[in-house]
């Protein structure tokens, strides 16, 4: 990295730690009060740098944020850098520290969003405001879009905006957001950062079961309440089939070489079961899955009623959306209407190219004892709207974090925190990174 960046980089992590904290005292809960208020200051904190940034709402108080930094070369493609800017709620009394206070303690940020996501919205602000303050530009355009609704889907923000507003985006090829290129130490020389090049894809699921109502006093075979059970049970007990895609076998090969231990192919949970509080997230990209989430039906303890109905969170792997279909509707059997309620697609891109180069070298020279290896994320992020422009999306929110920390714990857990040197760390990676795209 070039002196010039390095002083981006200087900046970047000085500043970091407090845009973050500012970011989690302002409240966007979702569903609740909305992003406007954490927008306006995101788009006062862009303009105090020279930008001039777009804000569109999709409905009152559903806002999000666009700006383009300019880059030195304007003939090449752009890159996009996304981040939501809602958060799940938190209820404050089963938190150690208030959880839109901000607090520091322990070396760690502690608040909703912390690591979803407005560590890395902030890491973004930190390196946009590092260029403004070196007088440097980075080596092409870079699209900033800060997003509403994330956490219920995007459609009101991320979707939103590709629907509505994809000039922003005509010259964009390739795209970074949350979930990748954070630390998993294997021992004090070797941590692998995950890079995320794919995701499952979602479909949500509404079983209805019809059936005669009657007096619950009285023999009635005929019961959707019981016929809608039968089915939710046999789905959620299901263990669909082991389907290994190319980035999961990559990262397969890649960890049972780092941590030394062989790969069965046919029982890879076993090397799973090795990643200790990861072994949840990375063993459900392995097969599709149907979870049950909830169950409604009635009006009165002592009517039969007419009709059941259940939800179930749909996860299917890429290439995989009609198979997972027709396995509810063949495991909910007869008499079970199925509706998809929503969908979003899977994505995966390969690992390879001058960006994934680029992310390496970035994290390397930061963390002399970095592999990134590519995994597959079993939930989804706003990737899944801007892969439909067709935007080459990655996951690279950098952090390096403490081995005893339970990380993917912290996604929409109590006590959400974030290491403040891993803040620092992800700002400096970033701003390295950004300096040779």
């Amino acid at each position: 990295m070039t002196e010039s960046f390095a002083a981006v980089a200087e900046h970047a992590q000085r500043s970091v730690v407090d845009i973050c904290r500012d970011l989690i005292r302002i409240e966007s809960t979702n569903p609740g009060t909305g992003e406007r208020r954490v927008a306006e200051h995101v788009a006062g904190l862009l303009t105090d740098i020279g930008l001039e940034p777009a804000v569109y709402e999709s409905e009152p108080g559903r806002t999000s944020v666009i700006a383009r930094v300019a880059g030195q070369d304007r003939s090449r493609k752009a890159l996009l850098i996304h981040g939501h800017l809602d958060v799940v709620p938190a209820l404050a009394h089963d938190w150690t520290f208030p959880p839109f206070a901000g607090e520091i303690a322990d070396d760690m940020l502690w608040g909703r969003g912390a690591v979803d996501m407005k560590d890395m919205v902030a890491m973004t602000l930190a390196v946009a405001g590092g260029w403004h303050a070196s007088g440097i530009k980075p080596p092409r355009d870079i699209v900033l879009a800060f997003v509403a609704d994330e956490e219920a889907g995007g459609g009101k923000g991320a979707r939103f905006l590709v629907d509505q507003h994809a000039e922003h985006f005509e010259d964009v090829t390739e795209g970074i957001g949350e979930v990748g290129g954070f630390s998993y130490t294997v021992s004090n020389d070797l941590r692998l950062y995950l890079i995320e090049t794919a995701q499952k894809g979602m479909a949500w699921l509404r079983l209805t079961a019809h059936a005669r109502a009657g007096h619950g006093s009285m023999v009635h075979e005929d019961n959707a309440v019981t016929q809608l059970c039968e089915a939710v049970a046999r789905i959620g007990r299901y263990e669909h089939p082991l389907v290994i895609t190319p980035t999961v076998r990559q990262f397969l090969d890649e960890v049972s070489d780092a941590l030394g231990v062989e790969l069965d192919p046919d029982q890879p949970e076993q090397l799973i079961a090795k990643l200790g509080s990861f072994a949840k997230m990375i063993g459900a990209t392995l097969r599709d899955t149907t979870n049950p989430t909830m169950l409604d039906a009635g009006y009165k303890v002592n009517v039969i009623p007419g009709s059941a109905t259940a939800q179930i969170d749909g996860r299917f792997l890429p290439g995989r959306h009609e198979e997972l279909l027709e396995t509810v509707r063949t495991l909910a059997g007869p008499g079970i209407d199925v509706e998809e309620t929503h969908g979003d697609v899977a994505v995966e891109t390969d690992f390879d190219g001058d960006l994934v180069e680029a992310m390496g070298n970035a994290l390397r020279a930061e963390d002399p004892g970095a592999r990134p290896i590519p995994y597959m994320l079993s939930g989804g992020t706003d990737a899944k709207s801007f892969s439909r422009l067709g935007i080459r999306c990655f996951g690279f929110s950098p952090l390096k974090l403490p081995a005893e920390l339970d990380f993917a714990a912290m996604f929409h857990g109590v006590d959400e925190r974030v290491p403040l040197d891993g803040l620092r760390f992800g700002a400096r990676t970033l701003a390295r990174f950004l300096a040779a795209t």
